[in-house]
């Protein structure tokens, strides 16, 4: 038995799972996270998590973690950092690499198809093909 929630058969009576080094990693060490189908992943230790919309956490773990209860307060606590992780951290990596993957450079046939679809453009306009300056190649980033 992987799953569990606040109500774990395994779980010992009265012992909660402490998860401030969980909330603190979610904070100062943001890249060992990924979101995944729901769950969110701890990368080092593959420990999994998904919250519903209270914010409990089911946890799904290969060692005992997976079969303790989390208190009250700190699960408001973690679901606070995760939702904070979510919008500081997640989201706008998926908007960069999202943005980085209009500008990837086209795979031979993308190239050869735009290069047609433009020679027939100026055929039609009946004008010359465009000229870049070597000088144009040689820019200099700006600082």
């Amino acid at each position: 038995m992987s799953y569990t929630d606040a109500s774990a058969m395994t779980a010992r009576p009265g012992y909660f799972l402490d998860v401030a080094p969980m909330i603190s990693a979610l904070q100062f060490q943001p890249t060992d996270f990924e979101l995944s189908h729901g769950w969110l992943r701890h990368v080092p230790s593959s420990h999994r998590f998904k919250f519903d919309k209270k914010g409990r956490v089911t946890i799904d773990a290969r060692c005992e973690c997976s079969g303790q209860s989390v208190r009250h307060e700190q699960s408001d606590e973690l679901f606070q950092a995760f939702t904070g992780w979510r919008q500081h951290y997640w989201q706008p990596l998926q908007i960069d690499r999202e943005f980085a993957s209009h500008f990837k450079s086209p795979n031979a046939w993308v190239r050869l198809f735009r290069d047609i679809r433009m020679a027939w453009r100026r055929f039609r306009r009946r004008e010359e093909p465009v000229t870049v300056p070597a000088e144009a190649l040689a820019m200099v980033p700006a600082e």
